[in-house]
């Protein structure tokens, strides 16, 4: 199983401990593995029965197709936290960002206009376009952290990527005089 995704690791102090974290299209699993043995109470999803048969017995794996029919996953909200990095079904967002609970993170990273020039995927629907991501949370999450750029090949054979991630919390109302909660940013070497 291959290392998580760098995004993923740097935001997920966010999610409250010990809470409900979604791995979207989970694929081998690589996020769900690593959240559920850092206390997470994780639900991987992805169409793949193999895939979602493998993970390990820390994780809830549930197999549906999140691009055909309803919404799969309408008993699983209110979640602490969504994980979705190297997929893209526009139609489902709608859904997830319902899904976010108060004081909740979203947590989304994949390919972006550009990649097509250095290798898959290639097509415009897997492709995010500029700031996308950034419209999809307008008005309905904070924004943490967001980059659309590039990543360095990494490995003998990668190719560079050019990718956009967000990750966005649904803040917390509060009553009266009380500060906004903080969110802890983490260190940034410069």
């Amino acid at each position: 199983m291959s290392a998580p995704s760098t995004w993923v690791t740097r935001w997920a102090h966010l999610f409250p401990a010990g809470g409900r974290v979604l791995d979207l299209a989970c694929g081998s699993g690589r996020h769900a593995a690593w959240l559920a043995a850092r206390g997470f109470d994780v639900l991987a999803v992805d169409r793949d029965a193999a895939a979602v048969d493998a993970l390990p017995a820390t994780v809830t794996g549930r197999v549906a197709d999140l691009e055909q029919g309803a919404w799969p996953l309408g008993d699983v909200a209110p979640l602490d936290g969504i994980v979705v990095t190297n997929y893209l079904h526009r139609p489902l967002w709608p859904h997830l960002l319902a899904a976010v609970a108060p004081g909740g993170v979203f947590v989304y990273e994949t390919f972006a206009a550009g990649n097509e020039t250095v290798g898959k995927p290639s097509r415009p629907d897997f492709l995010l376009r500029p700031g996308e991501l950034l419209e999809v949370v307008r008005g309905q999450l904070r924004v943490i952290g967001y980059e659309d750029g590039v990543l360095e090949a990494r490995g003998a054979g990668a190719s560079p990527a050019f990718v956009q991630r967000i990750c966005a919390v649904r803040e917390v109302p509060v009553a009266g005089d009380a500060p906004p909660p903080r969110h802890v940013l983490p260190p940034v070497a410069f």
